[in-house]
């Protein structure tokens, strides 16, 4: 077993030092718990609600920077591995990011790959880097971000790349209350691995976010949860192996499922293509189908062809007898 916590807390927007200094203090506390992974929030060291990119710019980091270097050095000093958000900087771009760090380092980083128009990412660049896996301590650890979560096929990704756990900062405001009550409980259950939602609390230039950050099993179980408005460290101890047993037997012989082992990827294509693609592609075959398909009038021509036929063939001879 090991111990894995989601850390809600309330960074302040633009104040990347004073927020670092949380993260630090609170990872110092998840150790001393015992805890082996900690999720922190998107945007944890920037905040989230910024005007322009220009704003973002100004307080975003390059990877490595002052943000994962501190982090790096206090994983080490620890012996823990921990996820968290800022925003990145690279060239005249910015990335809505997330670190992980361990006790040997810099592991690795992820960039998210959705972007609703919200916040800095109406200004963010969309990700390029890989759904790709990490080799931690509690086992393997795929990376999302908050909007990430909301694609099906990004979470199917890193199960296939045999994540035992999804790590999910994010930043959820009001009116994404159905995030942490169904679409993470989903994504854990459908493909059989746990799920860590680490969101943050309070107030942002208007903006509002509603905390409850949770975290799930491979059976979709709610193993932890917290509230709306508390800074928390929320822990719970999971057995990473369990997300690998991905065929689930409810009887024997009788009743088994495997919903990564029963997949049909020949029948998927369409989700591999890009958008224009698939516009494309269904206009091609609406054209075809149309092409085969006899028109209305035609249709009606038939119809009329046939019932005449019919009558004739039925009707009496009206040649003379003889």
């Amino acid at each position: 077993m090991v111990k894995v916590a989601a850390v809600q807390f309330d960074p302040k927007i633009g104040q990347n030092q004073q927020n670092l200094s949380r993260v630090l203090s609170l990872l110092g506390r998840a150790a001393a718990s015992g805890v082996h992974l900690a999720v922190f929030p998107e945007a944890s060291i920037s905040g989230y609600v910024f005007d322009s990119l220009e704003e973002a710019f100004s307080v975003a980091e390059p990877i490595p920077g002052p943000a994962s270097l501190a982090l790096e050095d206090r994983c080490a000093k620890l012996g823990i591995h921990a996820i968290m958000g800022l925003l990145e900087r690279e060239g005249s771009r910015v990335y809505n990011s997330a670190i992980v760090c361990g006790p040997n380092g810099l592991i690795g980083h992820y960039r998210k790959a959705h972007l609703p128009y919200l916040g800095v990412d109406r200004y963010a660049t969309h990700g390029n880097t890989p759904l790709g896996v990490f080799e931690t301590t509690a086992g393997k650890v795929g990376v999302m971000i908050c909007y990430d979560q909301r694609f099906p096929e990004a979470a199917r990704c890193l199960a296939l790349e045999e994540a035992d756990i999804i790590a999910l900062p994010t930043n959820w405001p009001k009116g994404a209350e159905n995030a942490p009550e169904y679409i993470l409980r989903t994504r854990a259950l459908e493909n059989r691995v746990f799920l860590i939602g680490a969101n943050r609390i309070g107030k942002e230039r208007g903006a509002e976010f509603i905390g409850r950050s949770c975290i799930f099993d491979p059976s979709g179980n709610r193993l932890a949860d917290a509230d709306g408005a508390s800074e928390t460290i929320l822990c719970a101890e999971i057995d990473p192996t369990l997300a690998r047993q991905k065929r689930l037997i409810i009887e024997k012989g009788k009743f088994e499922m495997d919903t990564v082992g029963d997949r049909r990827p020949e029948l998927y294509g369409i989700l591999v293509e890009s958008r224009q693609e698939s516009r494309v592609g269904r206009k091609s075959q609406v054209a075809s189908r149309r092409k085969n398909v006899p028109s209305r009038r035609s249709q009606v021509a038939g119809r009329k062809s046939m019932h005449v036929a019919s009558r004739r063939s039925k009707a009496p001879s009206r040649r003379p007898k003889i």
